[in-house]
């Protein structure tokens, strides 16, 4: 920690007795179940204490993920406009199919995140992952600093220091309107220059139904329609798509592509909808390019060097761990020449290895937490299956306060650090989740999402 938030965080500890813990921990409760801040049953946060960053750490994340955001954008460009390169993404046949048509604008993810591990002292980021498909956190991150800034040792810390969230849901409002803008300026839609009616469509049953409800609430109190579906209730009839009992012009789209085709097929009305015009999606079906784990392995790939710039490729360098596609080939580590797959055998140590196209932690093997014949076999596996195998990255921690049979309790929890980014250009605001395990992942069972604030001593 730098000095500013170290002495941030000292304080704040220093205000913590039991009976001031207590006081906010039920404050914090009742915050909690008031705006619905549950992950299915788990309340959302189980921590006392915000993540605190100084104001440079934030220009910090903000700089270097733009830096990335071009690398990322020159690689989807590459894939648009060579199959070769766009082969190395490992899209499925439907996939392939979808990312086809021009969706109206010109973002493949309007919305994103960018999942990464921050050591601010050393100004280093590693990012493990990146999420261009349905970022969740934006809203649970806005409502977790309103319930923060209401706690009873907050008050007290604020007589010292200064704190200032870092808001993300109008990013998400941003991108909507601006690809619906440019989606209806084409010719398309049904409602000329009126205001969308926007559908936030996922399963009933996912666990991360509350942020649906926040983000309904959000965009009526910015004066638009808003209606929470799930794709089983979708119709299109006479043109239109109908969710909610009700036509909608705009789809915010939380429902893994994956999923709807497994579940409900390519024939679904959705995806007709989105295919004939009728209705703007975002994120739109070309996401699933980048979304895809094998984009880090595209990023920092020895045979794709020439696709950057030279300022692109040292961003790479810096904060794009070597990730490479499960498969029998020749590559480079460190600047040597190896033999992949006896490789990761050998070094499994180092080593993670993660399904293509998952989520929540699934199918992920690190690779000094099982055995060698563990790691064979999940070798196997990632042989069989479409799989990246990525260099094992620094991990921090930081300790955190928890109320703890009516005391004040401190562990060390790992911390990532995950920038919500915006028409794939620019970083607007931070999700910061805990866990106590290496796996930092709410929808593993085992995490913890805090807000993000930036500290200054007053």
């Amino acid at each position: 920690m730098t000095s500013v938030v170290r002495r941030a965080v000292d304080h704040y500890h220093e205000l913590l007795s039991d009976e001031l813990a207590a006081e906010s921990q039920a404050a914090l409760d009742a915050e909690l179940r008031s705006r619905g801040l549950f992950f299915g049953e788990r309340p959302l946060c189980t921590v006392l204490r915000p993540r605190f960053l100084a104001p440079q750490h934030y220009r910090f994340l903000r700089t270097t993920g733009a830096g990335l955001l071009r690398a990322f954008d020159r690689a989807y460009r590459a894939a648009l406009a060579s199959e070769v390169i766009r082969r190395q993404f490992g899209l499925a046949e439907w996939e392939e199919d979808l990312v086809q048509p021009d969706p109206g604008f010109s973002d493949p993810s309007p919305t994103s995140r960018i999942d990464a591990f921050y050591f601010p002292e050393q100004e280093s980021l590693r990012v493990t992952e990146y999420n261009a498909e349905t970022p969740a956190g934006t809203a649970y991150n806005d409502a977790l600093s309103e319930a923060f800034l209401a706690l009873p040792v907050m008050r007290r810390f604020l007589r010292r220091f200064d704190v200032r969230p870092v808001p993300a849901r109008h990013g998400v409002l941003n991108a909507l309107y601006e690809a619906y803008s440019q989606w209806s300026g084409g010719g398309r839609g049904r409602r000329g220059g009126a205001a969308p009616r926007i559908g936030i469509l996922d399963w009933r049953e996912v666990p991360t139904y509350s942020e649906f409800v926040l983000f309904a609430d959000y965009f009526r109190s910015h004066g638009l329609d808003a209606v929470i579906a799930d794709p089983r209730e979708a119709e299109l009839r006479d043109g239109e798509l109908l969710l909610g009992g009700g036509p909608v012009d705009l789809i915010y789209k939380r429902v893994l592509l994956g999923e709807l085709v497994a579940r409900c097929g390519r024939d679904h009305p959705v995806i007709r909808a989105v295919r004939s015009g009728a209705v703007c999606m975002v994120n739109p079906f070309r996401c699933k390019i980048l979304h895809k784990k094998a984009s880090l392995a595209v990023l920092s790939d020895e045979r794709n060097a020439e696709l950057f710039s030279a300022v692109e490729r040292r961003a790479i360098g810096a904060h794009v761990p070597w990730t490479r596609t499960v498969a029998e080939q020749k590559t480079l580590h460190g600047g040597r020449k190896v033999d992949l797959v006896p490789f990761i055998l050998a070094t499994r140590e180092r080593l993670v290895l993660k399904p293509n196209d998952e989520y929540g932690g699934k199918g992920i093997v690190l690779g000094w937490e099982v055995d060698d014949a563990a790691w064979q076999r999940a070798v196997g596996v990632a042989l069989a299956e479409p799989y990246v195998v990525q260099e094992r990255v620094p991990i921090p921690s930081e300790p955190f306060p928890s109320l703890v049979d009516g005391r004040v309790t401190y562990a060390d929890r790992i911390l990532d650090t995950n920038p919500f980014a915006c028409h794939g250009a620019y970083v607007e605001g931070c999700l910061s989740r805990l866990s106590t395990a290496a796996l930092v992942n709410v929808t593993a069972g085992g995490g913890s999402q805090v807000p993000t604030f930036l500290v200054e001593a007053r």
